[in-house]
């Protein structure tokens, strides 16, 4: 009998818990009740019922209100996390009486580099949830009546802490973490997130004047890649995870003139299979295109057949290096090959390949 799949669960980002906390906070300010769950309207049109942590009035012009972050079954460092909203109601001459001042508190990272969605100096609170915070606020103002210009001031207790599991410094967001939302849902296994990451990355770059980037695929080979070009500026090196062909067309968007590919041996064979997506659960190490390569570089069928039945590439790479290095290079010239088909013309790719101690073995630049 074949076993049911259980649906993911959805959650909701931290623009639409930071929009649930201002919508609770400044209900619990007009009417003196302060509810349990609000209804918030999303990006996308659809509302979502989101549970309330806590809610209280500090004085007769200001509530604060928290929301437990929920990402659903695609959890990310802020899954749980507490994201509020102090809610003050300023005096009439302040502005406009349909005002909504949004600012960052305490954990709230603020932008101090170009090429993000928000200039530099301002709270890094996107575009995104802050039309959600403004819609929650006006929300409670239709049915309460009206409470003049408004004052919100998101916070995130431990957010200065969780900025630190992020890639949030290398984007020029320092002392906290970004609130975020394109729909103000979190979908399953969608990795929105990380796309975003890396495309914003990119606009750092080039806001910063980089020209070339260094792809890498995660921290230690960013780490060796440093060491390699100690010059480059941070905002070049960019942790690509396992989108290899996404990042390559993201850099091809934004018209860089160069771009390395740095990773170890194990992703340098699927990329050299042409996989646009790397990860594990999307594309298991297939040993056999690797033994093609191996036995029409050394014509050794035996050593071919090892490599097909090793028990992963590292194994591989153990009976190929350095005896055989003709093979690495083989698979790292491929590794050229499908990076340009995803690039185009434009940006000239390159790809160091390196052991698994940080030992650069293979460079298309140095070879013919």
């Amino acid at each position: 009998m074949k076993k049911k799949t259980r649906k993911l669960r959805t959650g909701f980002t931290t623009g639409t818990a930071a929009a649930a906390a201002a919508k609770a906070a400044l209900t619990c300010l007009l009417t003196g009740a302060c509810p349990e769950r609000v209804r918030v309207r999303l990006l996308t049109g659809e509302t979502l019922s989101i549970p309330v942590e806590s809610a209280a009035r500090v004085s007769d012009e200001q509530a604060v209100a928290r929301v437990v972050k929920d990402a659903g079954d695609d959890p990310d460092v802020t899954h749980r996390a507490l994201i509020g909203a102090r809610v003050t109601l300023l005096d009439a001459g302040a502005g406009d009486p349909d005002t909504v001042r949004i600012e960052g508190g305490p954990g709230v990272g603020r932008v101090t580099k170009a090429g993000l969605d928000v200039p530099p100096g301002r709270p890094a609170i996107n575009p995104g949830p802050r039309r959600m915070i403004r819609r929650a606020v006006n929300d409670v103002r239709l049915r309460y009546g009206p409470s003049g210009p408004v004052s919100v001031e998101v916070f995130v207790p431990c957010g200065e802490q969780l900025a630190r599991k992020t890639l949030n410094a290398r984007l020029g967001i320092l002392g906290g973490i970004s609130i975020l939302g394109t729909t103000g849902l979190v979908r399953p296994m969608s990795h929105e997130a990380y796309r975003a990451t890396i495309r914003k990355a990119m606009d750092v770059a080039r806001a910063a004047g980089v020209r070339s980037l260094l792809l890498t695929t995660g921290r230690r080979s960013e780490r060796f890649s440093q060491r390699l070009w100690p010059d480059l500026p941070e905002e070049a090196f960019i942790q690509i995870g396992d989108y290899f062909a996404f990042s390559l067309r993201a850099a091809a968007d934004r018209a860089f003139e160069g771009a390395t590919l740095a990773v170890f041996f194990g992703k340098a064979v699927k990329m050299a299979r042409g996989v646009p997506h790397t990860h594990a659960a999307r594309s298991r190490q297939n040993l056999s295109q690797l033994a093609a390569w191996t036995l029409a570089e050394t014509g050794d069928a035996d050593l071919a057949e090892r490599v097909r039945g090793a028990n992963t590439a590292r194994h591989a790479f153990d009976m190929l290096y350095p005896r055989h290095a003709a093979v690495i290079r083989r698979v790292g010239r491929r590794v050229v090959s499908a990076a340009r088909r995803f690039a185009g013309e434009k940006p000239d790719v390159n790809c160091l390949i390196f052991d698994f101690e940080g030992r650069v073995i293979f460079d298309s630049r140095e070879v013919p």
